[in-house]
């Protein structure tokens, strides 16, 4: 497949680079001349242009492009990237810069197919790394939603009892279970809670602390988050 990315930085370049590993044709866009001469060009075509110019985006062959990632550090021109994009029917991602600017974009942008906030992802796993134990972040769902995996520990109330019997509190919901050393799957409401098993739920951030409490057996103030 062939995909445009525009913006040369850490998150184009990365991303650029997986795709051509996978064997991929890959051209990024960089306006910034110096930025595009550093780019690793024996890996994928770096070129000198404006990601918001509509015959830039022409000159590297975005009319038979599958995508186009957007991924410059600007999001007025990630964004008219994406519209030039889409009229060529191309599947596009644009990356934003914080929060609220993912919500109403996601919400409002009709012509782009998925907006990334890439800064979230990489706090998620360094807040991984600084937790450790027994509660893990997979995902910001939404600006109020997480999934989280957690384990059950020898403190857990819920340690012995069934998932039948497994009473979460509002605003969150199972969505998976692993028996410790397993895959995580489906629940089964037969499966027990024991010792090293792992639980998938997703939740509003404001129930999470009375999820980890009731799957965990942590109270918050010893919980780390």
């Amino acid at each position: 497949m062939r995909f445009v990315i525009v913006g040369a930085g850490r998150v184009g370049r990365r991303t650029a680079r997986v795709l051509t590993q996978e064997g991929h044709e890959v051209t990024v866009v960089e306006l910034d001349s110096g930025r595009a001469e550093r780019a690793p060009s024996e890996e994928f075509e770096v070129v000198e242009g404006d990601g918001s110019s509509e015959s830039d985006l022409e000159s590297v062959g975005i009319d038979e492009a599958d995508g186009i990632a957007a991924l410059s550090g600007d999001v007025t021109v990630n964004l008219v990237a994406c519209m030039i994009g889409k009229a060529r029917d191309c599947r596009t991602v644009l990356r934003v810069d914080n929060d609220y600017r993912e919500y109403i974009l996601t919400k409002y942008a009709s012509d782009v197919d998925e907006v990334i906030y890439p800064e979230r992802l990489g706090a998620i796993a360094a807040k991984n790394a600084l937790m450790g134990g027994s509660v893990r972040a997979i995902a910001d769902v939404a600006q109020n939603i997480q999934l989280v995996e957690l384990t059950v520990t020898e403190e857990s109330p819920m340690r012995g009892y069934t998932l039948s019997e497994l009473e979460l509190p509002a605003d969150s919901k199972l969505l998976g279970f692993g028996k410790e050393g397993g895959s995580v799957s489906l629940p089964n409401d037969d499966e027990s809670l024991e010792l090293g098993d792992r639980v998938v739920v997703i939740a509003d951030f404001d129930a999470l602390s009375d999820v980890r409490q009731i799957i965990v057996g942590e109270s918050p103030q010893r919980a780390t988050a």
